[in-house]
């Protein structure tokens, strides 16, 4: 309710005027780091970016009692590499990973099933070190279409005795 202009105000109780903001200058897009396309950039150590990738990490470890090891392979450099082509997936759909985008990756370098002898001999050198090597992550992401990034992991488990058709030898 508005007070009547014959009472008297204290100086501290009088409303202030607000706090004028100037004008904005112009602005345009100059900073280093700024993408000036909608498209992102490609090229060696630019990785895939997308939101909460840390998730994927936590989600692998779901899958370490499940993993079938040739002899002479680690589980951390089998997560580490199916991580780096899970969280590709996940990119491509502009959204987090979920626990499909690494049962597509597990199951796409066979480490969830009967894997093709040389599947298995093609993805050791591969995976080695894969847990202490960002080069060789990026290089086990790379290897995957984005046409086998878009089946389901059904669709995976079905073309695995064709792999040489879903993954780039």
């Amino acid at each position: 309710m508005a007070q009547p202009e014959y009472v008297p105000v204290a100086v501290a109780d009088r409303v202030r005027p607000a706090e004028r903001l100037p004008v904005p200058h112009s602005w345009h897009q100059d900073r280093p780091a700024e993408l000036l396309r909608p498209d992102r950039p490609t090229g060696p150590r630019f990785g895939t970016p997308g939101p909460d990738q840390g998730y994927a990490l936590k989600l692998a470890h779901r899958f370490e009692d499940r993993l079938r090891l040739a002899p002479g392979e680690s589980a951390e450099d089998a997560e580490a590499g199916c991580v780096a082509v899970a969280l590709c997936r996940a990119a491509l759909f502009g959204r987090a990973p979920v626990v499909y985008d690494l049962e597509h990756a597990f199951t796409l370098w066979g480490f969830l099933g009967e894997a093709p002898a040389d599947l298995v001999e093609h993805r050791r050198p591969l995976f080695s070190a894969a847990a202490h090597h960002y080069e060789a992550k990026r290089e086990i992401a790379d290897r995957v279409p984005e046409a086998t990034l878009r089946l389901t992991p059904a669709q995976v488990r079905e073309s695995l005795a064709g792999w040489r058709a879903v993954l780039r030898a």
